[in-house]
């Protein structure tokens, strides 16, 4: 049983295509953009069923992950049953990727950064548990208040009938935490850009990678300048809106 589901999960994996063939993820089909010339080196656009990843060599881990998030997929994502079965992504060169013994006891979590709870069918389940779409996040943090941004995103998506979301790790100050053999990137926060073409919004959230019940709200022109990226397929006329908050966190 161990073998075949190990058989299934590189399956899935191979189907992780390292091009641009994945636009429909991505507002207007555009991906982020990286500013900061710094994070570019070793990136690698990873598509998977329902969500692409940009995978760092450096940070060994997602640097963002793109979702088109539709009101019929979140329906039947309810009905999916989580895998929980973390693996080493075989589309990437050795080296570049984290490994399962990098995480075990660093006493952070494997944060999704396209959520498993999105994921709309078996294969796509399967493929949201590859390390290429975690980061080192910390054990409250993810189970507590970034599982209620994640929830409150959906909402927002199902109530406007689809919302494209891009979600990745932000790496602030000059001495930043590894963890493990492969020396993976610890995140100092975390970012969520949310756009809603029929309501005309666009936003983010940031949140510190500690335990904390606090988050904060930021236009995407604020997400842009501190996290070294561009998103140009958000219309820039929308980049200077602020919500109020999140139901629900």
């Amino acid at each position: 049983m161990k073998k075949l589901l190990v058989t299934f999960l590189m399956a899935a994996a191979a189907h992780a295509v390292v091009a641009a063939e994945c636009p429909q993820f991505a507002p207007n089909g555009q991906f982020p953009v990286l500013s900061n010339a710094k994070m570019a080196p070793k990136t690698r656009l990873l598509c998977y069923t329902d969500f692409a990843v940009l995978h760092s060599g450096l940070t060994h881990g997602p640097l963002w992950s793109a979702e088109h998030l539709t009101r019929a997929h979140l329906d039947e994502a309810k009905e999916q049953v989580r895998t929980n079965k973390f693996f080493q992504d075989p589309s990437l060169p050795p080296g570049e990727g984290a490994t399962l013994a990098d995480y075990k006891r660093s006493g952070f979590d494997r944060g999704h950064m396209s959520p498993a709870g999105d994921r709309w069918n078996g294969e796509a389940m399967a493929q949201s548990f590859t390390l290429a779409n975690v980061v080192p996040q910390d054990r409250e943090n993810n189970q507590h208040l970034w599982a209620h941004v994640e929830t409150a995103v959906r909402k927002i998506a199902k109530r406007y009938g689809e919302a494209y979301v891009m979600t990745g790790p932000l790496f602030a100050g000059q001495t930043l935490r590894t963890i493990g053999a492969s020396h993976v990137f610890v995140p100092t926060q975390l970012f969520k850009v949310v756009y809603v073409p029929a309501a005309k919004m666009a936003f983010a959230v940031v949140v510190d990678n500690v335990s904390t019940n606090r988050y904060d709200v930021k236009t995407v022109h604020e997400l842009e300048a501190m996290s070294g990226m561009r998103f140009p397929g958000i219309p820039e006329s929308l980049k200077d809106q602020r919500i109020g908050g999140l139901k629900g966190v």
